[in-house]
């Protein structure tokens, strides 16, 4: 028995690559990028030792919970890296050749926690970068869509257990993307970004109560 019995297409030890090949943009998939076992490590010791927060946004007039959890690592705001943290930015490193410099972790409790359609925002350099994005838990399905109304690009990505995902610095400038909920039961999901990003924009600042 392991933790994730309902990814099919999980086959131990067949790490595969995929290049969507976008008009304007790079975005690269590697599935099972990191082995089963390994990523159940991971997925368990990331959702118990991560110190997880709620954070809270403004959306028309009220005051509203981010359906999901979170933690930044890195910078003069973020937690220190952890053991973890700097072997899974190191394994990525190594295959894209990028380094990243702080991480965002998103922890989807169950099919009800989810992430609207958005694009990341602008560091402060006033340059998107490539972000490392890294999942362990339940698959989710990742949603890209362009944003040119003559070049309605779509595809649909389901991010699995132990799979990297790179997004090119170009990505954010020409395509949004989202994780939708699911009515599904289904487990938890880590999701952990790897950015090179400007650390004292006030999303990254770590305060607010912690969530056990």
């Amino acid at each position: 028995m392991t933790l994730f019995d309902d990814v099919a297409i999980f086959d131990e030890g067949k790490k595969s690559f995929r290049d969507y090949e976008l008009p304007h943009a790079t975005l690269q998939l590697w599935e099972q990028f990191f082995p089963r076992t390994q990523a159940d490590q991971y997925f368990k010791r990331l959702r118990d030792t991560t110190p997880w927060q709620q954070r809270t946004r403004k959306m028309y007039d009220k005051i509203v919970l981010d359906p999901r959890l979170t933690a930044f690592y890195g910078g003069a705001n973020g937690f220190e890296w952890t053991p973890d943290l700097k072997e899974i930015k190191a394994g990525i490193e190594e295959e894209c050749k990028i380094n990243f410099d702080r991480v965002l972790l998103n922890y989807y409790r169950d099919g009800n926690d989810s992430v609207a359609w958005h694009s990341d925002t602008l560091p402060a350099d006033g340059k998107h970068h490539s972000i490392g994005s890294v999942t362990f838990g339940e698959t989710r399905l990742f949603k890209v869509r362009s944003k040119s109304r003559t070049n309605p690009t779509q595809v649909d990505i389901p991010l699995t257990h132990g799979s990297f995902l790179l997004m090119g610095e170009t990505m954010q400038d020409h395509y949004e993307h989202h994780v939708p909920k699911t009515a599904k039961k289904i487990g938890g999901r880590i999701n952990l970004t790897f950015r090179i990003s400007e650390s004292t924009k006030p999303v990254y600042f770590v305060t607010g109560p912690l969530v056990s």
